[in-house]
């Protein structure tokens, strides 16, 4: 078996391995190292803590929802926060003294809720010494927009009901289908110039170094947009609150001119001054495509909670890099780790009655 190179930035600055590499070179071993699917064989009661911008921010839910599956007592809080950030201004927004983690919602602060978790689960002050199974109904959500906590007893909600918006031609986003033939978006991709990320669940530069580089959460995205190899979709502006609180996921009929690509989606929420942040995103990688070809890919956003207020209007961008956040398809097929060459890809989005493309969102009813 040919062993593959050494990853280019640890071997760049001679970094010893720390697991990466192996779990590339051995995609069994990784599997043994991770808990999804074994979840089950973990009898203990978890407190799962994450944020809306936290790069782990799915594992965390899903840890929880298989824990809970499983019968074990699961706690969640999920904040507005990053990996990193835990205070109450993420990115380019002020969620209010509240989100931080050092007022919880007039709550106390997060380490006193996680301290009261541990003492009622290990019995410490119980009497008898005997442990104490922790409450099983603690779901804790930081709804942004509106900038709130909420107690759930449950995640996902059940009460969301996944509400299609469809892409449409001149940049729209309606809740009505095409009814009729429109022509599809098209652009360029050229993986030596490719988008730049601009905010997100990260944990890069401006989330390990407290540096402007790669800085993760809400971040404005004019210049994102002005760009040509991004398709902007948006709706007219709301009348009433929307709020989206589960996971979200775009369904894209799309075809490039090459062997392989990449698709990548981005929910955006924009202000009532046209300042669009980002608010979720996700990739699909395509291999061996069809040239030329429509297909449909599913495109997973991961899980937010937000309420799009009224005046304020929904946008998605479509496009094919996110980079450095994701590695770039060089649009020729061959292996990531020994490709030496690159192209330009013709990519193409339709929205039509047979083939339309749309972002699902999981609404929340107005009580």
């Amino acid at each position: 078996m040919t062993s593959r190179p050494r990853f280019p930035a640890f071997a760049r600055h001679d970094l010893p391995e720390l697991g990466y590499e192996r779990s590339r070179r051995e995609p069994e071993w990784a599997v043994s190292s991770r808990v999804a699917g074994r979840h089950g064989e973990v009898d203990l009661p978890t407190f799962q803590v994450g944020g809306w911008f936290d790069i782990f921010s799915q594992g965390t839910l899903d840890n929880f929802t298989a824990m809970r599956r499983a019968g074990r007592s699961a706690t969640l809080v999920m904040g507005p926060w990053t990996h990193t950030n835990w205070r109450h201004v993420v990115g380019d927004v002020n969620f209010g003294f509240g989100a931080n983690s050092d007022f919880m919602g007039m709550r106390g602060r997060l380490h006193d809720m996680q301290f009261d978790w541990f003492r009622r689960t290990l019995g410490e002050g119980s009497g008898d010494g005997g442990a104490v199974e922790p409450d099983t109904g603690t779901v804790l959500l930081f709804v942004m927009g509106i900038n709130q906590w909420r107690e759930e007893t449950e995640w996902p909600l059940s009460r969301a009901v996944d509400t299609d918006f469809h892409l449409r031609a001149d940049g729209r986003l309606t809740h009505e289908p095409p009814s009729a033939a429109e022509q599809a978006e098209e652009f360029t991709y050229d993986p030596m110039d490719p988008v730049p990320t601009t905010g997100g669940a990260l944990l890069m530069g401006g989330g390990l170094l407290n540096t402007d580089e790669f800085r993760p959460g809400p971040l404005a995205q004019a210049a994102v947009e002005a760009r040509e190899d991004v398709l902007v979709f948006t709706t007219e502006p709301l009348t009433e609150d929307v709020e989206v609180t589960g996971r979200v996921r775009a369904v894209l009929f799309a075809a490039t001119d090459g062997p392989s690509t990449d698709w990548v989606a981005r929910l955006c929420d924009v202000d009532e001054n046209g300042v669009s942040r980002n608010v979720a995103d996700g990739i699909v990688r395509v291999r061996a495509a069809t040239p030329g070809e429509a297909a449909e890919h599913v495109v997973d956003l991961w899980s937010t909670s937000i309420v799009f207020r009224a005046g304020h209007r929904i946008r998605v961008q479509v496009t094919s890099s996110n980079f450095p956040r994701w590695e770039r398809n060089l649009n020729t097929g061959e292996p990531e780790e020994s490709a030496t060459t690159a192209r330009v890809a013709r990519q193409r989005v339709y929205h039509d009655p047979a083939r339309p493309s749309r972002i699902v969102l999981p609404v929340v009813p107005v009580p």
